[in-house]
Formats: C-alpha cells, structure tokens, sequence
C-alpha cells in the first residue's frame, strides 16, 4: 500500500531505507539472472543499471550510452563510467567496493570507428567473462549501439536479448519503491494545484509547463521529463507536445506531467475547462471517465491485462481506423525507473500475449476522447498499486468530474454559468430572445425579458402626448 512522507531523512521516523532499496533491486535481478539461460546482462540502458548498481550521473547521461554495467551469475555487478564518475563513486558508492572502473564507449559515434573504442568495451567485458568461466554462455544486453554488438561478436560471445530479463526484474516493487513512486505523485497533486491557481484565457501552454517545471523541483523533483500542455484545438487529435498557444474562454486544456523522484517517475494526465465548459466537452469528459474506472476496476492479483483492455473502447468508435493509430490513447503501462515499463495493457496486443497482474505492480492506465463537436477532447489518467484485493490509485488530485479553471465570471443575476458554449448566441437562458413560431408557422416574434417599470411608464408618457 503507498504511502508517503517528507521529503528529508531523518532519525525519528523510518521512511524510505536506501540501503534496503539497493540490497532488493540487487537481490531480485540475481534470482532471476540464476533462473535464466543467460550467464551474464550487460546494461547500457541508464534505468537497468541504476536498477543494478544504484548509481547515477545525471540526466544529461540518459541518451549517450556511454556507460555500462556487467552482471554475471552469483556475482557482483561491475560498473565502467564516464570520466571522473568511476573515482567518484568509488569514494561515495561503498557498496560497488573495487569493482567502479572508467570506461567510454564510442562517444554515441562521436569518437571515429577506427579508434577502437567499440573493441575495447567488448575487450573488457570477455576479460571478465573468461575469469568467471561464463564465457560460453549467453550474454543479455539491453539496449545497444551496433558498433558494440559487432564488437562483441567478433569476440565469439553470443548476444541475446537481455531486456526482457531487466523488465521482468522491475515489474514488481519492492516496499521502498512503492514508498517512492507515490511521492512522486503528491509532487505532481502539489504541481496541479499550482496550475488550478493561476490557469485562465491569456495563458500560454508553455507558460503552464514553466510552472509545472519549477513546482516540481522546489519540491525535490530529480528530473521533469515532460510536460504535455494541449490546449483548445490543439487537443483533438493529441499531439503529444505543448506549444506557445493562448488559452481562451472556454477551452478545454489537458497535461501529462512525466517527472522522477529518486528515479521513480509519474505519467499523470488532467484534464481541464478554462472559464467554462461546453455540453460536448463534459460529455467527452463523463465518456473518458466511465472508461478508465471500468478499467480500474477489472484490476486484482490474478487478472490478465487483456482483461483490463476490453474496458477500452476500440479504436474504430473514437475515430481511428485499428488499434496501431489509436495507440496509446486508451493504455496502460508500468510505471517504475522509466514511464513505460511492464505491464503494457493495450487492445492492439492479442490476449494470448497478456501478462498476469501481481500484487505490487505499478502501472498507469489513461483513457481518450474526442468531443461531438470535432475539434475538443478529454484525457484522464490514474497511476495506482495493485493491492492484495485491487488497486489503489495514487494520482490524487480531483478528476472525478472536469474541473473549471480561471472561472470567476460575475453578471447581474448571479456567477456564469460554467457548462455553457464558446459563442455566447448559443446560451439562450428560458425567456430570453428564445424563437417562439405561432402554430400556422408564419408569424414569428421572440419573446423579451420583462421591460423595466420605469422604461414603460416614460414610453407610455410619450404616447399619450
């Protein structure tokens, strides 16, 4: 069950035990590795090896595929790094001992073929494996630059897919974990909040996304990853990426704030309606609702994530013509080291090839819909544990009904209405220049609000002279 605290360590109160953290992630990869074909995983993947060997060195890093670890059965992981990193983690790192060495790819290709740098990664991990005696025996990679795979196939090693086994392994969480994952998502309640403050038409979605950005890491957050801020017309079809567009009366405006906390990230969308809300957009909004609690429902230990898809609408009832182009639009996935992990729960993966919920899985599930009227829609997303009986949602900010931002809007009978139309012609209130057509359908007049005493009287004066 999740649960959160503050954000600081302290002596009075266990909270999240680090050391716990590295100990279970280490000790459930192990198991699994003992379990497998393979006698060894290399990791370039910069979330399989912090999942190893509990070391990070930044953000920047993500992308380059310059460091690496090795992992070889009933051994300790081995951990090559960029530059000055490997001295600092054997200063700082206690638990990787002697085993923090420098190493450098090929600089993502930035280092030309012939220095041979692709050789001399390849070099250093059959070194290791012909100590260990694994050098016959398959090894797992995850993710890979082809100049190193070659490499380490001229060294007669055979490579195999080794990021299923790392998938497999992050699946389920441990108790920090969970402990982790859910303060990310009070993080993202908290950025939420911010945005409900400020939001109203004369906004910019990029200015939304600044403000999500410095919430977030006021608040400890490691990296924000991403804002998706889709505003007005932009939100059907989904673009997936925020612009410089203003928000206006009446827009429906929807986010997907992607960030981590001590590597444990959130994928958590809200939708909104700046001032108000048209009748098309609340029901695209009740629609895409009732999708994802059906969806959250079909969750518990023992379920098939296939199980969980069929709440989905198919793609061909929300304007798609297969499952392929609507994709992730109606989904679930993981949510661990990376926002899409295991399980991933689509209506495009055949039930044949469905996963069995466990307890402690962390996954997202996240639902789509356009409006009737063509250029609107909603986007709802919860990020919840699988309890022993269900689940527990940890997204927490309200999304039970659409929420109206920047609605403050007074006239002369009272606050405007907050579900009414963009074109103020189309909010005819009852008894105010609504159409009424005589029986024989050719005498029409429209019937007013009351003319004031006052106006009545003087015009009445008027007539009389």
């Amino acid at each position: 069950m999740g649960r959160t605290f503050g954000l600081m360590g302290v002596d009075w109160e266990q909270r999240v035990d680090f050391e716990r953290l590295r100990v279970a992630r280490l000790d459930r990869i192990k198991r699994l590795l003992r379990a497998s074909e393979l006698g060894s995983l290399v990791c370039f993947d910069p979330n399989n090896i912090r999942y190893i060997t509990s070391t990070l060195i930044g953000t920047w890093s993500n992308d380059k595929f310059v460091r690496w670890s090795l992992l070889m059965q009933d051994r300790e992981p081995i951990m090559w790094d960029f530059g000055s990193a490997a001295r600092h983690h054997q200063m700082y790192c206690p638990w990787l001992d002697t085993r923090s060495r420098a190493g450098i790819t090929n600089f993502r290709g930035g280092i030309r073929p012939e220095a041979g740098r692709a050789e001399d990664v390849a070099h250093k991990i059959k070194v290791e494996l012909e100590q260990a005696g694994l050098v016959n025996d398959p090894v797992g990679l995850d993710i890979v630059e082809p100049p190193i795979m070659f490499a380490l196939q001229k060294e007669g090693l055979k490579v195999i897919d080794g990021q299923q086994l790392m998938l497999q392994a992050r699946m389920i969480k441990s108790e920090d974990e969970l402990i982790l994952l859910d303060t990310a998502c009070m993080m993202v309640d908290a950025a939420y909040e911010e945005l409900y403050k400020v939001m109203g038409p004369g906004m910019k979605e990029n200015e939304c996304v600044g403000l999500v950005a410095k919430t977030l890491y006021d608040l400890g957050s490691e990296h924000v990853e991403g804002v998706n801020a889709i505003s007005g017309e932009r939100t059907h079809p989904h673009p997936h990426i925020y612009s410089d567009r203003v928000m206006r009366p009446g827009d429906p405006v929807f986010f997907d704030i992607l960030h981590a906390y001590n590597g444990y990230r959130t994928c958590y969308y809200r939708t909104f309606a700046i001032g108000s809300a048209s009748k098309a957009l609340v029901d695209a909004y009740a629609r895409c609702r009732y999708y994802l609690d059906d969806a959250i429902s079909r969750v518990k230990p023992g379920a098939t994530t296939a199980e969980v898809a069929e709440a989905f609408p198919r793609a061909q009832e929300f304007g798609f013509p297969n499952e392929e182009a609507a994709f992730a639009l109606q989904l679930g996935h993981g949510v661990g080291l990376s926002i899409w992990e295991k399980p991933v729960i689509s209506r495009l993966i055949a039930p044949e090839h469905a996963d069995v919920i466990e307890e402690s899985m962390v996954f997202a599930l996240e639902t789509y819909w356009p409006a009737s009227d063509g250029y609107q829609a909603a986007r709802i997303e919860e990020q919840l544990i699988v309890t022993k009986t269900g689940a527990e949602v940890i997204t927490r900010f309200p999304a039970e009904q659409l929420l109206v931002a920047g609605q403050r809007y007074q006239t002369v009978e009272g606050a405007l209405p907050t579900m009414r139309e963009r074109q103020s012609n189309l909010n005819r209130a009852d008894g105010l220049l609504k159409e009424r057509v005589k029986p024989n359908g050719t005498d029409r007049s429209r019937t007013r609000s009351p003319e004031p005493a006052g106006r009545r009287q003087a015009r009445r004066r008027r007539s009389s002279r």
